[in-house]
């Protein structure tokens, strides 16, 4: 595999940001990007004049950095060849920490199960399972009684639907896996937000597809600009119902006026977590043909592994046959459980959402205390907000952070091209003791960082 110039160019963004030599910013961060798996392993890199021409610098800085990553173990050194990169023995996993202290995982964003209530669902699935054993285990489409409980969820938001338009999944990302290898062919443009959710990237990138960003600020989505990217392209896909990592909601009025010019993937994983506003009334209420994609993992616990897909009955036929290539369908008694937790999802919700709101107070009032610095955008709800650093330095914070105790997703994980290195997105998830320690680390190792500090430490898988 080779990469041109001008694509690790977008993919270094704007690099020459930033403390230090300039050869040594631009080592570093493709250092990031082998370790991060933007720059997949293998890959031959571009002719050092070539690079130098389209970054519009000497060919000694890439020279120099080139050298740097060959010393360090990130590039083949073979004479009269180009570099590949590679992973140095032990790089492609974590480092220890080094501190002494357990790590601080602020890579996920996802709320602690509700114990007592999985586990009761749980029971009440393995009263239900006699039922199912005299048949084969295997649901294309998904279990019934789960799929009516999606149905009827999605009419008490105030979108009229039939448990024929329903798809189980296991998972978010598998509905978004299915959907983009069953609708998108090599070269489909797909419009996406910019931000958006890091996986839903990867899915994206494994068609083949080309990605159009478009921008997601603090103020929200500007919504003729998302209306005329959209004209003629293969797909959108959104985040409008708390979106990750901002924390922002479309607003209804927006929801109305967008006049989508393909069809639109909504990702409503986090519809359910209302803050500060009414829940959204899903955008398909809006739309016609908009397929919507849910799952358990933010309502109620990650390890669930359940999702759905709300399209047209034709497409969910459609999709149900696709599935075939790549699984035969989802757990049995995670679909019972989880429609024994949407059962009393109004129950369970009011303490959750009260819980959340007390995180994210602490969280603001952490960063106010030990990174003033920083500004916190705004979050009506969801799990995360998505903080804007006093310097370009989000990967390398991301990379040095375990050496202080915690994990970090860097903000350029949610976005194309390099963008957000001023960004990182912040879970109010945890409970108050390890948000106390891990914005305490994130405070010391952002000193360290603006002190020169490096690390190789890879950056941590997220969700």
């Amino acid at each position: 595999m080779h990469t041109s110039s001008h694509a690790l160019a977008r993919l270094l963004g704007d690099w020459s940001a930033g403390p230090g030599p300039a050869h040594r910013r631009l080592a570093d961060l493709i250092r990031l990007l082998i370790l991060d798996g933007r720059l997949p392993l293998a890959t031959t890199m571009p002719g050092e004049r070539d690079l130098a021409a389209v970054l519009g610098i000497s060919r000694t800085t890439v020279s120099t950095a080139y050298a740097a990553l060959r010393e360090q173990g990130y590039l083949s050194a073979r004479a009269r060849s180009r570099g590949r990169t590679r992973v140095p023995p032990g790089g492609s996993r974590p480092e220890p920490d080094t501190t002494g202290r357990d790590l601080i995982d602020l890579s996920h964003a996802a709320p602690p199960a509700p114990g007592e209530a999985l586990h009761r669902a749980y029971l009440r699935a393995l009263d239900q399972l006699p039922r199912h054993l005299p048949r084969h285990g295997y649901s294309q489409l998904g279990l019934p009684e789960l799929r009516t409980a999606v149905a009827r969820r999605y009419a008490d938001r105030g979108l009229a639907t039939t448990p024929d338009q329903i798809l189980i999944t296991s998972g978010a990302q598998h509905a978004l896996g299915l959907i983009a290898r069953t609708l998108l062919r090599p070269r489909d443009r797909v419009v996406v937000d910019h931000p958006t959710y890091p996986h839903a990237l990867q899915v994206l990138r494994a068609t083949g597809c080309r990605i159009v960003p478009v921008a997601v600020t603090d103020t929200g989505w500007d919504v003729e600009s998302l209306s005329a990217a959209t004209r003629g392209a293969a797909m959108a896909y959104l985040l409008p119902d708390f979106h990750n990592p901002t924390g922002l909601c479309l607003p209804e009025r927006d929801r109305a006026e967008l006049r989508p010019g393909c069809p639109v993937v909504v990702d409503e994983t986090m519809a359910e977590l209302a803050l500060d506003v009414d829940p959204p009334v899903p955008l398909a209420a809006h739309h016609t043909g908009v397929i919507s994609i849910g799952s358990a993992a933010k309502t109620f616990w990650g390890g669930l592994r359940v999702g759905w897909i709300r399209a047209d009955a034709g497409l969910v036929q459609r999709l149900g046959q696709a599935r075939a290539g790549i699984d035969l369908g989802t757990p049995v008694v995670e679909q019972l459980a989880c429609a024994e937790l949407l059962g009393e999802i109004d129950r369970l919700l009011p303490d959750r959402l009260a819980d959340l709101r007390l995180r994210r107070s602490l969280l603001l009032d952490l960063l106010s205390a030990r990174l003033p610095d920083w500004t916190a955008g705004p979050s009506a709800g969801g799990l995360s907000v998505w903080a804007r650093l006093s310097q370009p330095v989000s990967s390398a914070l991301a990379a040095v952070a375990p050496e202080f105790g915690v994990r970090l997703a860097a903000g350029p994980r949610f976005g194309i091209g390099g963008a957000f290195e001023r960004f990182v997105r912040l879970p109010y998830s945890l409970d108050a003791p390890a948000m106390t320690a891990g914005i305490d680390g994130i405070a010391e190792a952002f000193e360290a960082v603006q002190a020169g500090r490096r690390a190789n430490t890879p950056p941590a898988a997220l969700a």
